[in-house]
Parts: structure tokens; C-alpha cells; sequence
């Protein structure tokens, strides 16, 4: 079975099929089918360096974490990707959603190129690990344990596909230390070792694309002097005789005031963010006139108002990190009675993360992404008509920030550096 009319059966039955026979076939078809239309996976290091260099400017790479319809959701990026000449756009997904959103490395690349051939897309399909995270409290008591999570993590993803990783070691960051080097020194240290075990594993013929991160987000707002001691640390690091790695990272991370999903309030509106952007411009300045690398990364942006997008093109910000606005609407326009189903489902199951300062919705609002991996399955069977309100309203979402970010008409920037 080769053809666009069975891909969605295919897709499904790949997804949901309990026999690892099955999964294993259907998933090297998908991958070979899509390699002969066209679709490539890639990394984007080439252009991310291009940036660095200054050869390349004007626009904010968009990194969507798709969290749950991977593929309808997948498919309407591609289409308006198709529809705008759109190069450079990114799919990932964290460490943490893997694990509640029930996607595996493998599952999420195959979901992804099986959207690209409904689609009849052709060209390079970035697939990143967003926020490869060390757990902080693991590694306090066993450092070594929780390297080799994170090594085991980045083996299976960039087996299936994953030419991008962000390695977040930011919440090693150390800030009852008064000295720069010293808040960021396990940071640097564990991003630097991780590069090195990245760069032994990776395909030959490509250059992962590697991102570190300075500031955890939801935390210290960070400083172009928290980046240089991050960057003066990790050079040093990956230059020694140990590591000796020639292509380090080309991209960091930044906290300029946002959090993961935003702060409801207790109306049931997002609080305002005090957003930052000289955080990004300083640092991406910076990154690009010292260090010769692409610059800044925003995360917890999409639920931002839309007015503020446009900004981050205009501030230098070389990408943005996207997801609970995307969740929000799907469940926002999903029927009311599996709405209801899931809602139930969470004052069930989650009611021992009901803290007492938050109402129901505030509690409902921070814990139903983790509904997402058990109701997986019902949310996808849901009918074209009822997904009908949601694929518009994401094709919209998505039309505009792909228009604000700057990337219409980018296809033929990319393919310069591919």
C-alpha cells in the first residue's frame, strides 16, 4: 500500500496497533514512502550558522510542539507551508510531553512524514527534541544516572529522525552562587558533554542541530552576562582534550519573563506577561557578533497576544518555541460532551495536583495536557465534522504567525543552506 487515499488508515493503524511487528513495518513504509516523494529529514544547523554569520536575517524560525491530532495538525502546517512558500518551520516535542502526550521519538517522526505525503509535500521536514531536560533532583543525588537518561533519550530520537536537539541543562543553573561562571557551571558542563555524545552518534553527513539554554524559563529573567559565562564555559569545555568537538551549539535559549502555557487567572483569562525583548536582541547581538551563532530562542510563547508576535522577527529572535495556544483551541472547539468526558477525567485522576490557591478552571487549565496521552485515541477517531471547527481555526493560528514571524516566501532561503 503506497497511495494518498490509504495514508490516513496506515497512519492509524501504525499508532494504535499493539503489535510491535506491525508498528515496526508500517513505520519503515511511511519512512520510505516519504523519502521517495521528496521529504527529508533535516537539521537546520546550516541555516541556524548562517544566521551567525550574518548571511542570513529577517525572520523567526517557529517550532510548534505538537501535542495532541499530530497528524491533522501536522497536515495543516504543511498545507499552508505549501500555500505561503514557507522554508524553515520546526516540529518537536519535550521530554516531558512525550511521556503524557503517550508519543514516542518513532511514533512522532512517522506521524509527521505521513502528514507530508497526504499532503504532497516535498522538501526538508525539521523534527527537534524540545527542552531535553535534566531532572535537578536526580542528578543532585546520582549525576550520572540522569546523563544517561538523557544520552538514552537523544540515542532513540535521533534514530528516528530527530536532526535537532535542544539539550536544557538550565535547571542545573546554581543561583545562590554570586559568581556568574559558577551559577552556570553544571549548565555548560553537562550541555558540553551532551554535544560530544550527539556528535558520536549522528548520522554521517549531518550536523545535528545542537541549542543549549541559559535561564529557566518561568524563572530569573537572564543577561547577556549569564550567556557569556555560559558560552566562555562551554567553549573551554568542548575545546579540552577530552570533549575536542568542533561544532558546538547554534542557538541558546533565554528566559525573558514567560512560562510554559501561561498563568490563568481566576476569571479564566491568561495573566499579562512583562515580556522582555531586549533579552532576545541583546543576547542575540551578541551571540552573532562574538560567538558567530544564530542567536536567541523564546519558549512559552503561544499564549502571548497575537499583537506582540511581529516583534520578534523585528527583535532578532532566531526562533520561537509554540504549543498550549495550539492545545487551547483543540480544546476549545472539540465536542462539549468529550470535553466533558476528559474534565471528568482529570478531578478523577489528577485531583492530588488540585492545589488550594486554584479554582476549577485554573486546576483544569495547568493539568489537562495531561489528559491528552489517555484520550489520545478518542480524539483522533473524532469525525471530519467535528474536527471540522478545529483544523479552521489552527489553519488560521497558524497563517498568522507564520505571516508575523517573517517566513512567507523563505523556501528558496533554506534551500541555500541545505
Amino acid at each position: 500500500m503506497n497511495n494518498l487515499q490509504n495514508i490516513d488508515e496506515r497512519i492509524y493503524r501504525y499508532v494504535f496497533s499493539g503489535d510491535n511487528d506491525v508498528k515496526k513495518n508500517l513505520a519503515c513504509e511511511i519512512k520510505e514512502e516519504g523519502a521517495s516523494k521528496g521529504i527529508k529529514l533535516a537539521s537546520i544547523h546550516n541555516l541556524y550558522m548562517a544566521f551567525g554569520n550574518k548571511e542570513v536575517s529577517g525572520f523567526t524560525v517557529p517550532a510548534f510542539n505538537i501535542r495532541t491530532m499530530t497528524y491533522d495538525t501536522a497536515r495543516i502546517i504543511f498545507s499552508v507551508a505549501k500555500e505561503n512558500n514557507i522554508g524553515p518551520f520546526i516540529f518537536e516535542i519535550a521530554r516531558s510531553e512525550m511521556n503524557y502526550t503517550r508519543q514516542d521519538p518513532e511514533e512522532y517522526v512517522t506521524a509527521i512524514i505521513a502528514a507530508a505525503i497526504k499532503e504532497n509535500y516535498q522538501g526538508p521536514v525539521f523534527i527537534q527534541g524540545d527542552h531535553f531536560q535534566f531532572k535537578n533532583s536526580v542528578f543532585k543525588t546520582d549525576p550520572q544516572t540522569e546523563i544517561n537518561n538523557i544520552k538514552d533519550l537523544i540515542n532513540r530520537s535521533i534514530e528516528a529522525g530527530f536532526y535537532n536537539i535542544d539539550i536544557d541543562a538550565s535547571t542545573l543553573v546554581d543561583l545562590t552562587k554570586t559568581d556568574l561562571d559558577e551559577q552556570q557551571k553544571n549548565n555548560y558542563r553537562m550541555t558540553a558533554l551532551i554535544t560530544k555524545h550527539i556528535r558520536s552518534i549522528e548520522p554521517k553527513g549531518i550536523t545535528v542541530s545542537v541549542g543549549g539554554e541559559i535561564g529557566h524559563i518561568g524563572g530569573k529573567n537572564s543577561t547577556v552576562g549569564d550567556f557569556e559565562a555560559f558560552m566562555e564555559g562551554y567553549l573551554k569545555e568542548i575545546a579540552n582534550h577530552k570533549l575536542q568537538i568542533t561544532k558546538g551549539i547554534s542557538k541558546v535559549s533565554v528566559q525573558t519573563g514567560t512560562s510554559h502555557g501561561g498563568v490563568p487567572l481566576p476569571d479564566g483569562t491568561i495573566a499579562k506577561v512583562n515580556l522582555d525583548f531586549e533579552v532576545l536582541q541583546t543576547v542575540t547581538k551578541v551571540a552573532r557578533e562574538k560567538y558567530r551563532i544564530g542567536g536567541s530562542v523564546q519558549h512559552g510563547a503561544s499564549t502571548l497576544p497575537n499583537e506582540l508576535f511581529y516583534r520578534f522577527p523585528e527583535k532578532n529572535t532566531l526562533e520561537i518555541h509554540l504549543a498550549t495556544g495550539f492545545q487551547n483551541i483543540v480544546y476549545q472547539y472539540m465536542p462539549k460532551k468529550l470535553r466533558e468526558e476528559i474534565y471528568q477525567w482529570i478531578k478523577n485522576n489528577l485531583k492530588n495536583e488540585w492545589k488550594t490557591e486554584l479554582n476549577e478552571e485554573q486546576f483544569i487549565y495547568k493539568t489537562r495536557k495531561k489528559a491528552l496521552g489517555v484520550f489520545k485515541e478518542k480524539i483522533w477517531k473524532m469525525t471530519d465534522d467535528e474536527k471540522k471547527p478545529i483544523r479552521e481555526n489552527l489553519k488560521k493560528q497558524f497563517t498568522f504567525l507564520f505571516e508575523k514571524l517573517g517566513v512567507f516566501n523563505t523556501k528558496t532561503v533554506i534551500s541555500r543552506y541545505l
